[in-house]
C-alpha cells in the first residue's frame, strides 16, 4: 500500500506564488490584475491541495462575503438615486475658503466611509472634486490624495466601513458599539493629522493645471429624493440592528433584498454596481489562506516568531507586520493573511489589525485599492498623482496615525 501523498509542499510554494503576484501586481506581457492572481491561486490550491470541494467551500468567510453583498446593494442604491453625487455637489460648492472646504471634505469622506463601501466614495467624489478645484484654479492633488487619506482613516471607524474589517469582526466576533468606541479616538486624531499635513502642503505657488485639460465628471445620476431617503432610513435602520443580537450578515442581506423589490431599479442595474472583483478577490484568498493553514505552517510560524523574541499580538508588533504587509500586498489581501497566522488571543489583537491595516493604507499608494481609485479616476480626467506626490502627503499621515494607535493600545488595552 502506497504511502498518503503529503500535499503541503505544493501548498506553499502555491500560497507564496500567489501572494508574490498579489505584491508585484503585474507580470511582464501579460494583463493579470491583484485579483486575477488570487483567482489563479484558488484554481491552483483546489486542483492540487488534496482538499475535497467541501472543504475548499467551507474555507471561505461566508458571513464576510454576505456582509460584502449586502452593503454593495445598499450603496449601489443609493448611488442610483443619486445621493452620492448631491454629497459631491454639496462638497464642491464650499470652495469659496479652500481651508474650509479641505476640512468639510475630510469629514464628509470619513463619515461615508464609516457606514458605506468606502471605494465607491472615492469613485464618485473624485472627479467631481478634481474638476472643481481646477476651476477655481486650485491644485487638486493634495485635496485628492487627502480624500483618498480621510476615506481610509474613516473606514477604520467601524466595522463596515471595509471588508478588512468585516472579515476581522467575523472572525473575532467583535460587538459593534465596542470597537466604534475603542477606535474613535485613533480615528479622529488621524484625521486631524490629515487636515493638518494636507493643508501644510497646499502652498502657494504649487503647480497648477489647466481646466481645458481636465476631462468632466464621468455620468452622473439625477437626485431622486424619495428613493434617496429610503435608501438612508434602510441605512440607519441596518446600523441601528446591529446594536442588537441579530447576526449583522442577516441584518444586511435584508436589507438588500427591500432594494431588490425596487419599483424604479431594475435588478441588473443595482447588480451592475456591485464590485464583483472585490468579492472574487476575498472568495480566492479565503481559498489560499485556508489551504496554507490547514497545513500547520501558520502555526510554525507564529512559533518561530515568538522564538526570536516577536509576538505578534503585542500592539507594536502587531501594527509594524500589518504595515509592512499592506505596503507589499495592499491592505486587502494582507489581513486575509493576517486572520490566519496572528492569535486572537484578545479583542485588542483584532482591534489594533483592524485600525492599522485602514491606517497603514495610507503609506504609500498602492497600499489600498481605495487610494487607486483616486489616482486613476483623477488620471481619467487629466490630474496626475505620482507616487511621490501621495507618498509626500500619506506617509506623514500614516506615520503619526499609526503611532497614536500603537500609543492608544498601550494605553488602553482591552
Amino acid at each position: 500500500m502506497s504511502a498518503p501523498i503529503d500535499h503541503r509542499p505544493i501548498v506553499l510554494v502555491i500560497f507564496a506564488l500567489t501572494y508574490i503576484g498579489l505584491a508585484a501586481g503585474r507580470i511582464p506581457g501579460l494583463k493579470l490584475n491583484r485579483t486575477g492572481f488570487a483567482l489563479l491561486g484558488a484554481v491552483g490550491m483546489m486542483a492540487l491541495s488534496g482538499n475535497s470541494p467541501e472543504q475548499i467551500a467551507s474555507m471561505v468567510n461566508w458571513p464576510t462575503m454576505i456582509l460584502l453583498f449586502g452593503f454593495f446593494i445598499i450603496s449601489a442604491q443609493l448611488r442610483l438615486s443619486g445621493f452620492y453625487d448631491w454629497v459631491a455637489s454639496a462638497i464642491s460648492d464650499r470652495l469659496g475658503a479652500p481651508t474650509h472646504f479641505l476640512a468639510f471634505l475630510i469629514l464628509v469622506s470619513a463619515g461615508l466611509s464609516a457606514f458605506l463601501n468606502h471605494d465607491v466614495v472615492c469613485f464618485v467624489l473624485t472627479p467631481v472634486v478634481g474638476l472643481a478645484l481646477v476651476r477655481r484654479n486650485i491644485n487638486p492633488v493634495p485635496f485628492l490624495v487627502a480624500l483618498a487619506a480621510s476615506s481610509n482613516i474613516g473606514a477604520a471607524a467601524t466595522l463596515i466601513g471595509n471588508a478588512q474589517n468585516m472579515l476581522i469582526g467575523s472572525v473575532a466576533g467583535l460587538g459593534f458599539a465596542r470597537y466604534i468606541l475603542w477606535s474613535l479616538a485613533p480615528v479622529v486624531i488621524a484625521l486631524v493629522c490629515t487636515y493638518m499635513v494636507t493643508r501644510a502642503s497646499t502652498r502657494p505657488g504649487a503647480p497648477k493645471i489647466s481646466e481645458e485639460d481636465v476631462e468632466p465628471a464621468g455620468p452622473s445620476y439625477p437626485l431622486d429624493r424619495y428613493h434617496m431617503m429610503k435608501g438612508l432610513v434602510v441605512l440607519a435602520a441596518t446600523f441601528g440592528l446591529f446594536f442588537t443580537s441579530i447576526p449583522r450578515e442577516i441584518t444586511v442581506l435584508v436589507a438588500a433584498c427591500i432594494h431588490l423589490l425596487s419599483s424604479k431599479f431594475r435588478t441588473e442595474k443595482l447588480l451592475s454596481l456591485v464590485d464583483w472583483q472585490i468579492l472574487l478577490l476575498f472568495g480566492s484568498l479565503f481559498v489560499v489562506g485556508g489551504a496554507f493553514q490547514a497545513t500547520g505552517y501558520s502555526e510554525h510560524l507564529v512559533h518561530s516568531m515568538q522564538a526570536m523574541g516577536f509576538d505578534p499580538t503585542k500592539p507594536l508588533n502587531e501594527t509594524v507586520l500589518t504595515t509592512v504587509l499592506t505596503g507589499l500586498i495592499n491592505n486587502a489581501p494582507a489581513v486575509v493573511l493576517l486572520v490566519k497566522i496572528v492569535p486572537m488571543t484578545h479583542v485588542g489583537v483584532a482591534y489594533v489589525m483592524a485600525v492599522a491595516n485602514s491606517f497603514a493604507g495610507n503609506m504609500i499608494m498602492t497600499a489600498s485599492v481605495a487610494n487607486l481609485i483616486v489616482v486613476q479616476q483623477a488620471r481619467n480626467q487629466g490630474i496626475v498623482i505620482s507616487f511621490g506626490d501621495f507618498f509626500r502627503i500619506g506617509a506623514p499621515i500614516a506615520a503619526v496615525s499609526l503611532a497614536t494607535l500603537v500609543a492608544w493600545a498601550t494605553l488602553l488595552p482591552s
